[in-house]
């Protein structure tokens, strides 16, 4: 059993080996229109299989990964595009010209520009290579660590910052937000055709409010009997959106999409947070939705009587002492450090309002209206 993080110290690692095998990876790309029924088969279809739905386009990436006998022919290679090292003055530009587009960009705009990224991706096979050093084509066959493992930005030499990784902080190249969280499998699909509901008022809003580049990858996840962990077989989904610089936050474009998603899974569906992926707001209550949470903090309280391993952020998010995470005051929800309640907690003053999502009406969310 392993515990790790925030919450806890690696208490025991028990390790299970097993013989030496391949992988063979295939992406085939079909439209959504099935896509409810098929979240919740498609993790038991193949061993390794996850799902990337673009939800502007229609489309999902299907994955068929599975395992093959070590003699199988090939030397793959997964060296995802986004980890790898890049130019600079590239990852600069292109922040640049992503500030631009939330600015004064058109959704039109918007997604043409997330439109030549996916097929510029999809021509260099989403970053996988046949022998590690070019794409030729399906099945893309390699060794297990190979295929698992990815990025090879870590490994890139010293260079005098003329190139870095994307998510080097001494360059002021991409800027995001990334949120994830999980949904029992037997109440994902209704939680994905709502989401196709809300696509479906404005298709356009998601190349704004998502990475529409990256779309909303859907992995699966066994059920656990740890203290936190699923107690269902889940389905996880894992958004990235666009975030400000700005001091206190700025609003962005369709920004109350992304967060009626969020507020539908966690609340009506009663989904739970990535640990480590989320903002304040995603973190009220959740403490609440693991059966064996007492137990968690018995636990706790038992080996760190003290607290030596907690902080105030950590109390908060556990519920220790009635404590929340959520922090409430004028622009909160700008940044997801609230969930609205009141128009102090958008920003008025631009034509952001705090009103009702649109297909899930008890979602809470930023909505622009120009004047009031």
């Amino acid at each position: 059993m392993v515990s790790l993080g925030v919450l806890g110290v690696v208490s025991q690692v028990t390790l299970a080996m097993q013989p030496l095998f391949k992988r063979s990876v295939t992406f085939v790309k079909r439209g959504d229109a099935d896509l409810p029924p098929q979240v919740a088969a498609w993790g038991r279809l193949h061993e390794f299989g996850d799902m990337t739905w673009l939800p502007q386009e229609g489309q999902v990436l299907y994955r068929q990964d599975d395992r093959v006998d070590v003699s199988s022919p090939g030397d793959g290679l997964n060296d995802l595009l986004f980890f790898r090292s890049s130019p600079t003055r590239g990852l600069v530009a292109a922040r640049a010209a992503e500030e631009r587009l939330q600015e004064n960009g058109t959704d039109a705009a918007r997604c043409a520009a997330v439109r030549t990224d996916v097929a510029a991706a999809e021509r260099q096979g989403y970053g996988y290579t046949n022998d590690g050093v070019s794409f030729t084509g399906y099945p893309v066959v390699g060794y297990q660590h190979r295929i698992q493992t990815f990025g090879s930005c870590i490994d890139s030499p010293e260079d005098g910052l003329r190139s870095a990784c994307a998510w080097d902080p001494r360059v002021r190249g991409p800027f995001f937000y990334n949120s994830a969280f999980s949904v029992a499998l037997s109440r994902a699909p209704a939680f994905v055709a709502d989401m196709q509901r809300l696509r479906d008022l404005d298709p356009g809003a998601l190349c704004a409010g998502l990475d529409g580049r990256v779309g909303v990858l859907i992995r699966y996840v066994r059920a656990s009997s740890a203290c936190l962990g699923k107690a269902d077989d889940s389905v996880d989904f894992d958004l990235i959106y666009y975030r400000s610089r700005s001091a206190g936050g700025k609003p962005r474009a369709h920004a109350d999409v992304v967060d009626e998603i969020e507020q539908m899974a966690l609340r009506k569906y009663g989904g739970l947070p990535h640990w480590g992926k989320n903002r304040n707001s995603a973190f009220d209550g959740a403490i609440a939705r693991y059966p064996k949470a007492g137990e968690f903090l018995r636990v706790k309280e038992k080996y760190d009587p003290d607290g030596l391993f907690s902080s105030e952020w950590s109390d908060q998010v556990l519920g220790v002492n009635g404590g929340s995470p959520s922090i409430v005051g004028k622009r909160c929800a700008i940044e997801g450090l609230c969930v609205c309640s009141d128009d102090s907690h958008c920003a008025p003053e631009q034509g952001y309002f705090c009103r009702p999502g649109k297909v899930y009406t008890e979602a809470r969310v930023c909505s622009f209206l120009r004047a009031q």
